[in-house]
């Protein structure tokens, strides 16, 4: 049996991105596993279960404490293949397997290990599903930085558990115990919302990025749809969230076939769902994927993109770069990429390097629209 701390001494984010401020394994993580050991030694293989682990510092802990059939399910695809990298690197990639989050993933368990999402509407999917299909005498050791950590997210686990309670902290990070699954209705997720504006349904799983609302980056992309490139017959949505640009282009543009691409296991359902709700499935094909990287290259007219620039918890646009050079390769010469993204970022002269000529099309008080043109630069930067 391999220790704990060798184990993770050795794990990496990639193909996540990489940085000096960035970390595969934190002080949340560490707590999380020292406080489940003696719940993991109990548990035995088969009963543990792992939910949105980072770069799998969660799971390859719990399988260096000998234990196998851990079951595993990672929003990111990132983070799904960082474990895949990390697991084969450290000898353990035979002790756990994927799953969606459903009754596969939960059925029978007796400890499930979770990093806290952010977003209480994940979290609320999260402790919904396992009040409603893992072993009735299950606990949950759910764990966090202390600055991400919120008195609602004991509420939120409250609506499922009977019993909520918090560790004590350690080095800025602590973690909340769940226990006694509560009887519960329907469940909450996916939630549905007609957006009057735009004349479409939104469906939308609780991790999904802006739940079924209209962020205001896509509202003022969504201005400009008629004027990107007339005679695009394939287009992506680049980053899709819930589908929103994706399925406002199909029916736009009836004559586009449009692929929407999002790492998030979330949001490739939600948009799967907001297709068929729309009536443009057919035409709306969705791909879980990192940053189109398995998009063939010169394979799309159009590329629209409403970029992230947080990493994790660190403001960082090495992910929006990762995009913009994937969209110089998936797009034919001439094809277009229209960005929507906060003014105060640099984005215009990465894009124009990366991309082609790169002009703005639209401000506001808080956003920029610009539109790139795949393989024409401006002479005068020659």
């Amino acid at each position: 049996m391999q220790e704990v701390d060798d184990v993770l001494s050795r794990l990496r984010r990639y193909p996540d991105v990489e940085a000096v401020n960035l970390y595969a394994v934190d002080a949340a993580d560490r707590l999380i596993l020292d406080v489940a050991a003696e719940s993991l030694a109990a548990a035995g293989s088969g009963r543990v279960a792992v939910i949105d682990d980072g770069y799998g510092a969660l799971t390859l802990g719990a399988a260096a404490h000998g234990l196998t059939g851990i079951r595993v399910h990672q929003d990111l695809l990132t983070g799904e293949l960082a474990l895949a990298n990390n697991a084969r690197a450290t000898g353990l990639a035979d002790r756990y397997a994927t799953h969606e989050l459903d009754r596969r993933l939960l059925e029978g368990v007796r400890v499930v290990l979770l990093r806290l999402p952010r977003a209480l509407s994940g979290l609320a999917e999260i402790a919904d599903a396992i009040a409603r299909h893992a072993d009735p005498e299950v606990e949950v050791i759910a764990g966090a930085r202390d600055k991400y950590l919120t008195p609602a997210m004991n509420d939120v686990l409250a609506e499922s558990f009977e019993s909520v309670r918090a560790s004590r902290g350690r080095q800025k990070s602590r973690t909340l115990l769940a226990q006694g699954p509560k009887s519960l209705g329907s469940p909450l997720y996916p939630v549905r919302e007609q957006l009057d504006e735009l004349g479409l349904e939104v469906v939308a799983h609780g991790a999904a990025f802006s739940g079924p609302r209209l962020d205001i980056g896509t509202r003022f992309l969504l201005e400009h749809v008629r004027r990107m490139k007339p005679d695009a017959r394939d287009a992506i949505d680049l980053g899709c969230g819930t589908g929103i640009l994706a399925v406002a282009l199909a029916k736009a543009r009836p004559q586009v076939s449009v692929v929407g691409t999002d790492q998030s296991a979330a949001a490739v359902a939600s948009a799967r769902a907001t297709a068929a709700a729309n009536g443009v499935a057919d035409r709306v094909r969705v791909l879980r994927d990192d940053a189109m990287t398995g998009v063939a290259g010169n394979s799309a007219d159009l590329v629209l993109c409403n970029p992230p620039f947080h990493v994790g918890a660190a403001v960082h646009t090495g992910a929006a770069i990762k995009m913009f050079a994937e969209t110089g390769r998936v797009l034919r010469p001439g094809g277009e990429l229209w960005t929507v993204y906060n003014s105060h970022l640099n984005y215009r002269g990465v894009m124009e390097r990366l991309v082609g000529k790169t002009d703005v099309v639209g401000r506001n008080r808080k956003f920029t629209v610009t539109r790139s043109v795949r393989g024409l630069h401006d002479v005068r930067q020659e």
